[in-house]
């Protein structure tokens, strides 16, 4: 089984992904537009660059989305996107570059539990935490 998150944007899908295969270091495998599918005559006209499927590698885990028409897209609350990463430094690399444009709620610090963790919710209004947990002996 795998467990992936799914982020639904309000237009934006195709800059979040370029925004996030950079902040994250990974690959865009797939950005689908409406266009030229058989969803095209299912949205306006002027929703059809928009994109109805992406898909980001970021080593062997995944991080799809897509954007919702008008009259289907609602705000997302109550979930974060966390990050566990194992390095310190990439932690703070990756927290910072998330945090680009966007809001920090809880700078990137250590915790009782972490050696770093923060919470952000990005440019495109998407939450997120970065954990980098503390090696237990």
């Amino acid at each position: 089984m795998q467990l992936n998150p799914y982020l639904v944007f309000d237009g934006r899908c195709e800059e979040a992904f370029k925004f996030y295969e950079k902040a994250l270091g990974g690959k865009i495998v797939a950005m689908m537009p409406h266009e030229g599918s058989p969803m095209a005559d299912h949205v306006p006209a002027q929703w059809r660059a928009k994109i109805m499927h992406a898909r980001l590698m970021v080593g062997d885990k995944v991080l799809m989305g897509s954007d919702a028409p008008p009259d289907r897209y609602e705000q997302m609350k109550g979930f974060s996107v966390t990050l566990g990463i194992d390095d310190p430094a990439d932690a703070e690399r990756i927290f910072h570059a998330l945090a680009d444009g966007g809001t920090v709620q809880m700078p990137i610090q250590g915790t009782f539990w972490a050696t770093r963790f923060g919470m952000l919710t990005d440019q495109f209004g998407r939450p997120w935490m970065v954990n980098c947990e503390k090696v237990q002996a």
